[in-house]
């Protein structure tokens, strides 16, 4: 389906809904690994949970964003949304089996740092590659989230959650980069170097 001005317009109020309703969320810590706390969960919960952690919520985000910057087509804007999403349920799935990944949040942190640079500089890469380079990093995500659901009851139906808000913010994602397409170069340059310079604080953090 062709993507247009006036499609965009349709759709921006409901994933502007979805972001404000999940907004008193980002006030929450990311647990992580030691503060999982296991408890009766499901889809819903699972929908809500990349909303609990600013570095998820902006990869996600940041993901759709070079998608829709550097697309030639509807088809190209595909590519790295889906390589993310699919290699994020790996990721949790290897997280709920409790399988030990070194440099779970290290990752996270270099993958805004990275996907952030792709955005400033609308580096256009082909397909396959984009799916690969996001996927990559998508499954220490996954990871994060796979280990913070473990134990709890109804841990498939939050996965499943979790993979549908993920979808979702890139869609946002996507919808915000195909409205900066047309607001010059600048803009785009800012929020990618600004994703980027969050990325690096974390890395910092974490050193």
């Amino acid at each position: 389906m062709r993507l247009t001005r006036s499609s965009l317009a349709a759709v921006l109020p409901s994933l502007a809904a979805v972001a404000i309703g999940a907004l008193p969320l980002l006030a929450s810590a990311h647990t992580g690994v030691d503060g999982a706390a296991h408890h009766d969960t499901g889809f819903v919960q699972g929908f809500l949970h990349p909303f609990t952690g600013l570095d998820h919520l902006a990869a996600m985000v940041a993901v759709g964003l070079w998608s829709a910057l550097i697309a030639r087509s509807g088809r190209d804007m595909l590519w790295a949304p889906l390589g993310f999403a699919a290699m994020l349920l790996a990721g949790a799935l290897v997280g709920l089996a409790g399988v030990q990944v070194p440099g779970v949040e290290p990752m996270i942190a270099a993958s805004l740092l990275v996907i952030g640079l792709l955005v400033a500089t609308r580096l256009r890469l082909p397909g396959p590659v984009a799916a690969a380079v996001v996927g990559a990093f998508a499954v220490f995500h996954g990871v994060a989230h796979g280990y913070e659901l473990s134990g709890d009851h109804g841990a498939a139906a939050a996965v499943a959650g979790m993979v549908v808000a993920t979808a979702t913010l890139h869609a946002a994602g996507i919808a915000i980069g195909w409205t900066l397409r047309q607001r010059g170069a600048w803009l785009p340059r800012a929020t990618g170097a600004a994703v980027a310079l969050f990325g690096a604080a974390l890395l910092t953090q974490l050193a």
